[in-house]
Parts: C-alpha cells; structure tokens; sequence
C-alpha cells in the first residue's frame, strides 16, 4: 500500500510518495505540458520507459560523482534553452544523489525556478537526496559547495527500482538509514541489529520512516538557520572531508558517512557525551552492514584541514554533530582540534 508522508512549507508544502510498481502512475501528478526527464544511461535503461509521459523530452547524464558538476548543469542549460522551456515546465530528476542533485540545481536556477519532481532510483536518494530542497554541484575543493535551496513538487518513490540496485549501493543507502536511527530512532538501530537479512516490505517501512523523520527535521527548519536540520549532519562532517581527499573516488558518500559517523562517535566518548558502549553499537551495526570504518593512506592532519572547508564551519569553528545517546545527537562547536586529531589518529586514520 502506497504511504504518503507530508513535507510542511506552507504554500510549498509537497508530498513524498512511498510503494511499489507505481512509476507508471506519475503522469497523473503532472501539471504543464512541458517534461524533461533528466537521468543517466542506466537509470533511463531500466526505468525511463515506464513513466509513459507523451512528448517528455531527455537529457541524460553520464554516471558518477565526477558529473555533478557546473559543467553538467551548462549541458542541461543549453539544451532547455535550445528546446524553448518555459518557466512552468517540470523536470523530473530521474536516478541516484548526483541526478538529484543535479537535476534540482538546474530547476532551481533555469528562468529562476521550475517545477521540479524527484523519482529517486537509489536507496541513498530514496531516504537522503531527494527530500528536504538541498541542490547543489560539486568544487574541487569540497562536496555540495555550488548549490541552493529549491523544493520540489513531489517525491516519488518506487521501492521496486531496488531491486536492480547493486549490493554497494544498498549498503551506501544503509549508511544514512543507521544516521536516521542514531539521530532520532533507536528503534531503528534495534531493528538492524536483530534482522541480518531486510525482506522489501521491511525495506520499503524503513524507507518511509526515514523519509519521515527527514520531512519533520526540515519542516521545522528549512534553511538550517535554527540549527535543527543540522542533526542530519551526522557523519558528514568527515564523511565529505574524506570524499573530497580522494577525489570522490576512493570512497561512495555512504562509505564516507559511515567512517565519519564511528568518527564522530569516536569524539564523543573522548569529550566524555557517549558510553563506550554505544559506540561499539554503532561499530558493530556498521560492520554488520558491510560499510568500512576507517580509512587508509589519509592523516589526521589532512583530515582535519578538510573540514575546516566544509560549509558547517562557523566563525572558523567546525560544528560537529555528535551522539549522546542512540537516538540523540547534539550541536557541539566547542570541541578541541586535539580531541578531533586523536580520535581520528587512534581509530579512523590506519
């Protein structure tokens, strides 16, 4: 049975839609005549033709992280332009992180704003990318550095799409369903630690609790501007220092998280906030899930430095999202680089 789960802004207040085998049925959300499905070659392969949209027109994107990029967004610029798009076309972002990303950056910002439609193929884009109103493009320099908010219309979700998902793309959409559970749902983590296999119904519960948890953080604060949605920050402090050291190839954004999050757990035993025991939970999850916890050939230092980049830092104080508990987090930007340098030296930097 399809569950919808509302996303509150007022008058920009949107629905995500969460079941199964329901692509078919997204032409009757569409207003407008103009649709642009934007996708990659696979994604468009297994899935483009099932949303039977007359006179939908397609860009599609070269896989990978490397593509969620200015110059991408350009491609995409041109051809709407060359095609005539008006202001109230729709796109629809059809494919993993990088097209939804991606997708939502170039709706955000072609004629100042279109009707944008995510239909997230991934379980990672399924809980985290195509909800809450983040685009963005990849810097050099830093993941997500080129972006804006911009919500969408819709977010559909069709928990059949994972089915041809590979087994490491699960376990990168697994990183940020334990994040949903260390930072609001315990329950969550219970139930990882007593199910070693997910049948789709299981799965497909999970994905609507997350994307729940998800919508109620970012109804209360849109633009991080109180603090709130920051808790959905937890791991990517150093998740996306390490993605941006290795040039986004060395580790996926759910591999990343899931170092960063036994990092940021790591911290929060040494500033005396977290039982030893709670970390170890959290390892032992992680590692059941098959996600890495440390990471090779990268200093503390290196590391460090990284962060002090990220979009977070404040007044040159990294605010870091740290566990008390499972199922709570805090702000903390107090803590010492000393404290950061030795948890990472002792248990992330091998």
């Amino acid at each position: 049975m399809d569950r919808k789960i509302r996303v509150n802004f007022g008058e920009r207040s949107y629905d995500i839609v969460v079941g199964r085998n329901i692509l078919g049925k997204l032409a009757s959300y569409i207003k407008g005549k103009q649709v642009v499905i934007v996708s990659d070659p696979l994604v468009n392969k297994l899935y483009g033709s099932k949303i039977n949209i007359p006179g939908a027109k397609k860009i599609i994107i070269p896989r990978g992280e490397k593509n969620k990029s200015l110059r991408s967004a350009e491609k995409i610029w041109n051809k709407l332009a060359s095609w005539k798009i008006s202001r109230d076309a729709t796109i629809i972002a059809l494919g993993g992180g990088v097209i939804c990303d991606l997708a939502a950056f170039v709706a955000a910002t072609y004629m100042r704003g279109i009707n944008l439609i995510h239909v997230p193929t991934t379980l990672l884009a399924q809980v985290d990318a195509s909800i809450g109103g983040k685009t963005g493009v990849d810097h050099p320099k830093c993941k997500n550095m080129i972006g804006t908010f911009y919500q969408p219309k819709l977010v559909y979700i069709d928990t059949e799409t994972l089915k041809t998902l590979p087994k490491k793309e699960i376990k990168n959409g697994m990183a940020e369903i334990i994040k949903y559970g260390v930072i609001r749902d315990h329950h969550i983590i219970e139930l990882l630690e007593n199910n070693s296999k997910l049948p789709q119904s299981l799965l497909q519960e999970l994905i609507a609790d997350c994307a729940s948890i998800k919508a109620a953080v970012v109804s209360r604060d849109e633009r991080e501007l109180k603090g709130e949605r920051m808790v959905l920050n937890f791991g990517h402090t150093v998740g996306h220092a390490i993605e941006s050291l290795t040039g986004y190839k060395g580790f996926s954004h759910g591999e990343a998280v899931a170092v960063g999050m036994i990092a940021a757990a790591v911290i929060a035993v040494k500033a005396r906030m977290l039982d030893p025991d709670d970390l170890e939970r959290l390892w032992n999850i992680i590692a059941k899930t098959g996600l890495p916890t440390y990471v090779k050939k990268l200093s503390p230092q290196k590391i460090l430095n990284a962060m002090l980049l990220d979009k977070k830092v404040r007044a040159g104080k990294i605010n870091l999202v740290l566990p008390e508990r499972i199922g709570s987090v805090v702000l903390r930007d107090d803590i010492k680089p000393k404290i950061i340098l030795e948890a990472l030296g002792e248990f992330i930097c091998k």
